[in-house]
């Protein structure tokens, strides 16, 4: 693996419980009047409001349904450039502060949005530095507060595909597992899996480097320990905060060593079928793992991912003996477990392998898959993982 890295993430994280009360302290001395990037969860948009509002500071609230859509990201930018807001803070799952970042990058580069998306547009870099963001987020999943990139679904297109700048990245992370005690056992469970995700495909990346490889060691092992647990009691605070710590360590593992095969196809099924992105995370998670080992082993035999996977099954599995196959068995039963669906539930049918196929080709996480796979191998996956 790469000994050279390059690393960059949030300018400050501040984790643990209770933190989230810092946020007004955090705010005041970026900026005086917020926009409130917010999901569907009152609870918690009326805590940080309080927060921000007892420190003097005024804020302006943009709700966000369902997953993050470009126009959503362009209206958010135009009320916060309208309401004359100088910071924005994203309280929410990855869907809110991805749309928050969005909105902060685009209300200061007010030029066609598609000058700055990768796939479907140009993908030039930034003009103009973005307003200044802080995230908080509420869900254990997408890492997205640590992350440089904000994932946009292009309707007309019918993809998701990146915004991308290195100045996208927050100003302040603040992670606080108290925040997610309310997630339901379902979205716990995809957003979970989304964040176990997040550190295996870092950790066998062709990017991978002994600096991320701490984030995705510790993360695997605390996400492997408690994801069913904090499925199982959402109260259970020790679970919630090893969840949350888990998807922090893959946010900071995946903006710096990329990803793989899951995310690659999954990118393109977010963006042509109403599917969670945690949800089709998890159940392709097996699949890629499986065909992967099968590719590597087959072609590169000498890749050092081979080892990483058996690494990972021992930590999973929690035997010294762990093979590729019981981490394979493991990845599958979890899935079970934690009652994930396969693919068909979202529409998906047998005619919609082959497109799928080829537009996951194209999507920018293959680049750090541990192993080229070929058309075939990205139809076995999704077939495999339909039902």
């Amino acid at each position: 693996m790469n000994a050279e890295f390059d690393f960059q993430t949030a300018g400050r994280i501040l984790f643990g419980k209770g933190k989230v009360n810092l946020v007004g302290k955090v705010c005041e001395k970026i900026g005086r009047h917020a926009l409130l990037v917010v999901g569907t969860s009152e609870q918690n948009a009326k805590q940080v409001e309080k927060i921000i509002g007892d420190a003097g500071i005024e804020s302006t609230l943009f709700t966000v349904q369902g997953e993050p859509v470009i126009a959503t990201a362009v209206n958010a930018a135009q009320v916060a450039v309208n309401s004359g807001c100088n910071v924005i803070i994203g309280c929410g799952g990855g869907s809110v502060i991805d749309t928050a970042k969005a909105a902060a990058a685009l209300a200061q580069n007010p030029s066609d949005p598609y000058d700055y998306l990768e796939v479907v547009g140009k993908g030039l870099p930034l003009i103009n530095n973005p307003l200044p963001l802080i995230a908080v987020p509420t869900t254990a999943g997408t890492g997205s507060e640590v992350t440089r990139n904000a994932v946009l679904h292009i309707p007309v297109h019918r993809v998701k595909v990146s915004l991308r700048d290195a100045r996208m990245l927050p100003v302040v992370a603040i992670v606080d597992p108290l925040l997610t005690i309310t997630v339901p056992p379902e979205l716990t469970a995809s957003t979970g899996m989304d964040a176990l995700t997040q550190v295996i495909e870092p950790y066998v990346s062709v990017r991978a480097n002994p600096f991320t490889d701490l984030f995705c060691k510790e993360g695997i092992q605390r996400g492997g320990r408690s994801l069913l647990r904090g499925y199982t009691n959402g109260q259970d605070i020790e679970a919630r905060e090893d969840l949350a710590f888990c998807s922090l360590m893959g946010g900071l593992a995946l903006a710096n060593a990329g990803l793989g095969a899951v995310h690659g196809l999954a990118a393109p099924i977010g963006g042509m079928f109403a599917a969670p992105h945690g949800a089709i995370c998890a159940r392709l998670l097996p699949e890629v793992c499986r065909v992967n080992i099968r590719a590597l082993q087959q072609r590169e035999p000498e890749n050092p991912a081979l080892e990483r996977y058996l690494e990972i099954a021992k930590w999973l599995v929690r035997d010294s003996q762990a093979g590729w196959d019981d981490l394979v068995r493991w990845l599958e039963q979890l899935c079970i477990n934690l009652g994930i669906p396969g693919l068909s539930k979202y529409g998906i049918t047998t005619q919609d392998i082959i497109p799928l196929a080829d537009k996951a080709v194209h999507a920018s996480s293959f680049k750090a898959n541990p192993i080229p796979l070929g058309k075939l191998e990205l139809v076995e996956i999704l077939e495999s993982a339909l039902h």
